[in-house]
């Protein structure tokens, strides 16, 4: 399986809340790796794959609508989240280039 990123992964330490279930259960997490896409982060408490939940970027100050797509088999406590849409909400001052080429064309929406 050829998997191509859409866009360029940076290491980054964030301190965010998570927020979903059927519980609605609140943890804090950090993120590990961001991307204008999504992150791979560290969290206190398991989800689960397929799961929809909406994080907050205490830096920033923004939120987002997010699902995981990836739980680490070797720790559960590390998932990998797609943002439902494609935006820095994690506040790189100076994203990749292939960032704003995305941004540009999300605009049109």
């Amino acid at each position: 399986m050829k998997e191509a990123r859409r866009s360029t992964r940076v290491p980054l330490k964030l301190v965010i809340t998570v927020e979903g279930g059927a519980k609605n259960s609140t943890c804090d997490a950090e993120t590990i790796v961001v991307s204008l896409h999504g992150a791979l982060i560290a969290t206190s408490m398991e989800l689960s794959l397929g799961m929809k939940i909406s994080i907050f970027v205490y830096v920033t100050d923004k939120s987002a609508a997010a699902r995981v797509v990836y739980v680490d088999p070797q720790n559960p406590l590390q998932c990998g989240i797609e943002l439902d849409e494609p935006r820095n909400i994690w506040g790189v001052s100076l994203p990749p280039s292939d960032w704003e080429q995305t941004s540009s064309l999300e605009t049109g929406r």
